[in-house]
């Protein structure tokens, strides 16, 4: 397996909650104007919009659609709110299918009133009944696990060797995994469990940020690229190695950044990336 160095934007996604201050249509127009082609966007952006305007803005600019964030929530000690969850991933499936995008990322959900293991059976239990439609569809379904910090109600799949265990579960070609740096750095099984989930060809998305060191928040202070301390491209060359050859995905969630003039931002990111990633 060859290692490519980034040189150029050819593989580089921008998240619309990465420049959270512009609509879905700047982003499209700006990201274009800019040479970045990947656009990963976020579902909150899609309300009371046209998606066959959307998508012909889209194709218009020549944008690829890499993934429509977010899913999930699976969990509950409430059935109604159970059912509600499986509802509303059948809508990002449908709106994922009306932009021409090929996946939906999970952030699968924890019920602080109930035990993690709880939980994950009814992911397991609530991704199983998505997979009909998935395929119908062809949307595939990445669950995406995060850092243990968001244990308590933002997901109950903490490392990727729970989230491979869940994949292999399942075991179905319409589920996989969103690999997240800023969630997954940390863990010293890293490495092994990414050669895990390439084996399984389960590797999905990439996504790409920085952990600031002396953090003031751990949502919404994350680092550009080189801003901090985790190492992007070793991770890189992992995922690479394992089989992945896909977008990397600039998923920043910063008020500092957000508050810079956005136009400016976009250069930096585009220059970070050439030298961190």
């Amino acid at each position: 397996m060859i290692i490519h160095s980034n040189k150029d934007f050819s593989k580089l996604c921008i998240h619309t909650q990465t420049t959270k201050p512009w609509t879905l249509e700047e982003c499209i127009i700006n990201f274009a104007s800019a040479g970045v082609k990947g656009i990963s966007i976020w579902r909150h952006l899609l309300e009371g919009k046209d998606l066959d305007k959307i998508k012909l803005l889209l194709d218009s600019n020549q944008m690829d659609v890499v993934s429509l964030v977010r899913g999930g929530f699976f969990p509950s000690v409430d059935p109604k709110k159970r059912l509600s969850a499986i509802e509303d991933n059948q809508l990002a499936i449908e709106q994922a299918s009306a932009l021409g995008a090929p996946l939906v990322v999970l952030v699968c959900g924890a019920e602080p009133k109930q035990s993690l293991e709880s939980s994950r059976q009814q992911i397991k239990e609530g991704i199983t009944a998505l997979i009909p439609l998935a395929e119908k569809r062809k949307v595939k379904l990445a669950i995406e696990p995060l850092h243990p910090m968001y244990g308590a109600e933002k997901s109950a799949i903490l490392t990727l060797g729970q989230a491979n265990e869940m994949c292999e579960l399942i075991d179905s070609p319409w589920v996989g995994i969103a690999i997240d740096v800023y969630h997954l750095w940390w863990d010293d099984q890293l490495k092994n469990e990414i050669i895990r989930c390439g084996k399984n060809k389960n590797i999905l998305a990439f996504h790409i940020c920085d952990w600031r060191v002396n953090t003031i928040d751990f949502l919404t202070d994350r680092g550009l690229m080189g801003e901090g301390c985790i190492d992007i491209k070793k991770i890189r060359e992992w995922i690479e190695a394992a089989g992945f050859d896909g977008y990397n995905e600039v998923e920043v969630f910063s008020e500092r950044l957000w508050s810079r003039d956005q136009k400016q931002y976009l250069k930096e990111i585009k220059k970070s990336y050439i030298n961190y990633c």
